[in-house]
């Protein structure tokens, strides 16, 4: 397509929009009646207007039915997760019983690694990304100690290449043949949290699996962003919120996916009563059995008002059609890309460094900039317009348009303020 910087154009593309009206099924921020724009939903995506009523309902069945809610509710909570798996399935291209929502994402990759962290005298390392999420870091060091091993041994931590911001594909695959013997889990992000990277997932496991490690990655920036295939990946194991992209809620319950190919394994796993096997949980018997699939792993009678929640945002996507938000996506990022770098080259000198890939192969909505000078005062006059973006220490300014709820005037209109805020 042959963009025009102007706001007629991005008016034009608005119109022709497929997903237009999805914005209207949102609640967008307002400040003295004025929407705001909203591009942190790579942080906390916005609230379905249908949240409410899903929730409601919940209290309605707790109001007339108390307890008896899990079997006799119009919607029986004791079945209410089977609204939940299938949509999610699709989006991160699994089989529906690969996948259970529980918990919350640091909860669930402590409980991935008590399943497929199982370090031996040869066998030990954790392979992950250098400067990956403090949590992802924190499990790791954590877990390693547990098993009584030194974390600057046990962890080894991929590095961009000196001048670099980004990893190579070929230097993680390079990492993960040179720890081949002594490796047990490669444990990356989907998407890195502060540049916006996307990392080819099916080389990473290929690669790891060959080499007899086991592979897990942590999708927060990449379930409801970027096109996931973990079951034909042959992806271990994988763990997300729901908070992000896929607009559940602050603190939203989070998803798993374990492959099937591990559901029958011998694993040690921490149990409870939650998943244990549906037929006869409420027996009360001693001695754990699981559940079958990925629904075993689950501990806790489950949070409905989350399930609720999550389930509002779900059914926007099975709506909206995970083809057609991807097809806008690649649009409306593609506008940004084309705006930001005739920002960066009209300035009088070069203020920003992209640190994102701009091949849409390599990166989902968001966008980080790395400023080179003024970089507070800049993000603080974006936000004084209205234009929400986020401020990573020390110099990066993150931005992520959605394709639900964010619009192409809105990119211009970002674009805009940002080139006068430059000048």
């Amino acid at each position: 397509m042959q963009f025009e910087n102007t706001l007629s154009f991005a008016r034009q593309l608005d119109a022709t929009d497929p997903l237009k009206n999805f914005r209207n099924k949102f609640i967008i921020p307002e400040v003295n009646s004025r929407q705001q724009v909203y591009f942190l939903g790579n942080s906390l995506g916005l609230q379905p207007k249908s949240v409410n009523d899903y929730i409601q309902r919940i209290m309605q069945d707790w109001a007339n039915l108390g307890v008896e809610s899990f079997f006799h509710a119009p919607e029986p909570w004791l079945n209410y997760h089977d609204h939940l798996i299938r949509p999610l399935s699709k989006i991160v291209g699994a089989l529906p019983h690969e996948v259970v929502v529980m918990n919350q994402l640091t909860v669930n990759l402590h409980l991935m690694l008590v399943s497929f962290y199982r370090p031996s005298a040869k066998r030990y390392k954790i392979i992950c990304e250098a400067k990956a999420f403090p949590s992802d870091q924190y499990t790791f060091e954590t877990h390693v100690k547990h098993h009584r091993l030194d974390p600057a041994h046990a962890i080894i931590e991929v590095n961009p290449r000196k001048g670099e911001h980004t990893l190579r594909t070929e230097d993680i695959l390079s990492v993960i043949q040179q720890h081949s013997g002594s490796a047990a889990l490669v444990l990356l992000s989907g998407i890195n949290y502060y540049t916006g990277q996307l990392f080819d997932m099916g080389a990473i496991t290929k690669a790891a699996q060959s080499a007899g490690v086991v592979v897990g990655f942590d999708l927060a920036h990449a379930a409801g962003n970027v096109d996931l295939q973990l079951h034909e990946w042959g992806v271990d194991f994988a763990c997300w919120c729901s908070y992000k992209y896929l607009n559940s809620g602050p603190g939203a319950i989070g998803g798993v996916f374990i492959h099937e190919k591990n559901h029958d394994k011998d694993l040690p796993r921490f149990a409870g009563w939650w998943g244990y096997d549906k037929a006869t949980r409420f027996k009360m018997e001693k001695g754990f059995t699981a559940m079958p699939g990925a629904e075993g792993w689950q501990l806790s009678t489950p949070a409905l008002f989350l399930y609720a929640a999550h389930r509002a945002s779900l059914e926007i996507f099975e709506e909206a059609g995970w083809t057609n938000i991807r097809a806008k996506q690649k649009v409306l990022t593609d506008y940004l890309w084309f705006l930001l770098e005739e920002v960066n080259t009209t300035s009088s000198k070069k203020i920003i460094e992209f640190i994102t890939p701009q091949h849409f192969a390599e990166r989902g909505c968001q966008v980080s900039m790395l400023m080179l000078e003024r970089g507070k005062e800049i993000y603080e006059g974006l936000m004084k317009q209205g234009i929400i973006v986020d401020w990573r220490e020390p110099n990066v300014i993150r931005l992520a348009p959605v394709p639900l709820y964010n619009s192409f005037e809105e990119v211009w209109r970002f674009a805009d303020v940002l080139k006068q805020l430059i000048a």
